[in-house]
């Protein structure tokens, strides 16, 4: 009697279209009888204990997702989606800390009790944008940030080919974060203007189903991307930031403080180095990036303002310190996260976590294995 397949239960939870129509589990007898007609001497290869009995995998189930295929792409900007939509909702209270900060510091002190009563009388009237342009406008920008990251790294590894991949591959990093953040800010845009505009401004709107035709009324539809090079000189850097850092760190992290090589450490230990590199990472990215982040916050406040200005108003030293204490706390708790959150998802669905060689060069690798 041929046993139930063990991941039917698990591959129920995730969505149809991420797993190979091919990929089955065989019954142990049948595997057995088989084995031992073609070569008795021979024990059976990739033995290993289901949940259910003692299963072997057909030789197609040796992935359930090929890496670089359609499936994997959809897979990473899933993953993508979850880590920065739920993580930005998260930390909304920081940054209605954060903005406030930026655009009137006299009043808002992190020091002060009132910024912090500020803010729960915000939640409390509905200001806060929960449900609207943080979850929608963070979705679509981890949508595109994670997924089209992935795409870029390979596709620049391909063109480099597998020496200079290697070889290069943090130049390759830079490149393909730097190309996917810029597709992912134009999904970012309308939603972070909004966004600005509804915890800067009470009274403005409740969220972003009114805030956005208000919005829109008030500035045109341009105007939901007056912040858009801001944007992209805060977010782009950042992103480099983000990404190059964090696959160096985690390589670093391997290298020299786990002895145990990648691919024989627990799942829950890789997830724990992707969580601690990006909150590494995060702390740089906060750095790099603030003084655009004042000039998105300072500009989507005031309506006909310039990038002149905002340098006017907050000076050098104000553009480079004013709130960055606070961001450095938000911005590393949450980019820690999303990149625990983005591999956790990657794992769930049988990829492996972030972090290890340029793509051509990790191809090339398995290509020899496979001819050895």
């Amino acid at each position: 009697m041929a046993l139930p397949d063990s991941s039917s239960r698990r591959n129920s939870l995730i969505p149809s279209f991420i797993y190979s129509s091919s990929s089955k589990t065989l019954p142990l007898h049948h595997m057995l009888n088989s084995a031992s007609a073609a070569a008795p001497s021979q024990p059976p290869e990739n033995l290993h204990a289901g949940s259910r009995g003692l299963m072997i995998p057909s030789p197609s189930e040796s992935r359930k997702i090929e890496m670089y295929s359609p499936a994997f792409y959809a897979a990473c900007t899933a993953g993508g989606i979850l880590s920065c939509g739920l993580t930005h909702m998260a930390v909304t209270p920081l940054d209605l800390v954060k903005c406030n900060m930026q655009i009137d510091p006299a009043k808002y002190r992190a020091s002060s009790f009132w910024v912090w009563k500020f803010c729960l009388r915000s939640r409390d009237s509905g200001a806060f944008p929960w449900l609207g342009a943080y979850l929608l406008g963070y979705s679509a920008q981890g949508a595109c940030k994670f997924g089209f990251y992935e795409f870029f790294k390979k596709y620049y590894s391909d063109i480099a080919g597998p020496e200079y991949a290697s070889k290069y591959k943090t130049l390759i990093y830079l490149a393909g974060s730097a190309s996917a953040e810029v597709i992912a800010d134009i999904a970012l845009c309308p939603f972070e203007a909004v966004k600005v505009r509804v915890q800067t401004q009470p009274g403005f709107a409740r969220g972003l189903s009114d805030g956005l035709p208000k919005f829109v009324r008030s500035e045109g539809t341009l105007g939901l991307y007056k912040g858009l090079v801001p944007l992209w000189g805060r977010q782009i850097p950042y992103t480099m930031m983000k990404f190059a850092s964090f696959e160096t760190i985690v390589e670093l992290i391997y290298k020299h403080a786990i002895p145990t090589p990648k691919n024989e450490c627990t799942k829950g230990l890789q997830l724990g180095v992707s969580f601690a590199g990006g909150y590494i990472a995060g702390v740089l990215c906060a750095i790099v990036s603030h003084p655009a982040d004042n000039l998105v916050s300072f500009l989507n406040n005031a309506k006909g303002a310039t990038v002149g200005d905002a340098v006017k108003k907050l000076g050098l030293w104000g553009l480079f310190t004013r709130g960055l204490p606070l961001r450095i706390v938000m911005i590393g708790t949450l980019t820690g996260a999303q990149w625990g959150i983005y591999d956790a998802f990657k794992v769930s669905v049988g990829l492996p976590t972030t972090g290890g060689p340029a793509p051509a060069a990790a191809l090339a690798s398995d290509a020899e294995l496979a001819k050895a």
